[in-house]
C-alpha cells in the first residue's frame, strides 16, 4: 500500500532522478519545491513524506548523481597507472559535462557553488564533495608513488589538486557553452602537463595526441 499523500504507482528512483535534473539545471536556490513537485510527479506532502524536505532530497540528488552520472570516475580509479588515471577521468569527464541528453556541466559545481547565508550548507555540503574526491585522487597517486609508477618526487596532493582544478574548469566551461571538441583539446593540454610534472610515465601510443 502506497504511503499517505503519493500517488499511485510511484517510482522513487524515476522521481529522484528527475530532481537531479531539476537541480543541476536549476541549481539549488533557482529549484524551487513547486518546481521539484511538478518534474517528480508528486505532491508537497510526498515530497516531504518521501524525502524529508528540500535539502534532503538535494543531498540524495547528489549521491543518485555521483552514483550514476560519475561511475566514470571509480573506473579511472581502477586503471593501473597515475597517467591512465588522469587520462581516463579527464577525457570521460569532457563526455559527461557534454552530454546531449543532460544539462551541460556538472550537478556539484551548478548546484550550489554560490549560495545565500541561509543556504551555506548546501554549498559547504557541495564543496566537501569535491574536496573528498580530490583527497581521494591524493591518495591514489600517493600509491603510485609507493609503487614506483610516479617518482618519489612526485607530490600527490598538489598533482590531484591540478586534476581537480582542471576537471571542475571543464564542467564551468561546458556549462557556458564551450564546445566537447574544444574542451577535448585542452584535457589533452592538461593531460601533457600532468604528465610532465609528476614524471608520469607515458604510454608510447599516447604521445602526439594533443
Amino acid at each position: 500500500m502506497p504511503q499517505r499523500g503519493r500517488p499511485r504507482g510511484f517510482d522513487a528512483d524515476e522521481a529522484l532522478e528527475r530532481a537531479v535534473e531539476v537541480f543541476w539545471r536549476q541549481g539549488y536556490e533557482g529549484a524551487s519545491v513547486s518546481d521539484l513537485t511538478a518534474a517528480m510527479g508528486i505532491n508537497k506532502p510526498s515530497l516531504y513524506a518521501a524525502y524529508g524536505g528540500k535539502e534532503e532530497l538535494f543531498r540524495k540528488a547528489v549521491a543518485r548523481y555521483a552514483e550514476k552520472d560519475m561511475a566514470y570516475a571509480r573506473s579511472a580509479f581502477a586503471e593501473p597507472t597515475a597517467y591512465e588515471v588522469v587520462a581516463t577521468l579527464l577525457r570521460e569527464n569532457v563526455l559527461a559535462v557534454t552530454r546531449p541528453d543532460r544539462p551541460a556541466g556538472c550537478l556539484s559545481i551548478q548546484g550550489g557553488t554560490a549560495c545565500s547565508s541561509e543556504n551555506a550548507p548546501v554549498a559547504g555540503f557541495l564543496a566537501a564533495s569535491r574536496l573528498a574526491g580530490e583527497g581521494a585522487l591524493a591518495d591514489r597517486f600517493a600509491r603510485a608513488v609507493a609503487e614506483g609508477d610516479l617518482p618519489a618526487h612526485a607530490d600527490p596532493v598538489a598533482l590531484a589538486r591540478f586534476v581537480m582544478i582542471v576537471s571542475e574548469g571543464q564542467a564551468v566551461h561546458a556549462a557556458a557553452g564551450v564546445s566537447r571538441e574544444d574542451l577535448r583539446q585542452a584535457a589533452e593540454i592538461a593531460l601533457a602537463g600532468f604528465a610532465a610534472a609528476s614524471g608520469a610515465r607515458v604510454p608510447e601510443q599516447a604521445t602526439g595526441t594533443v
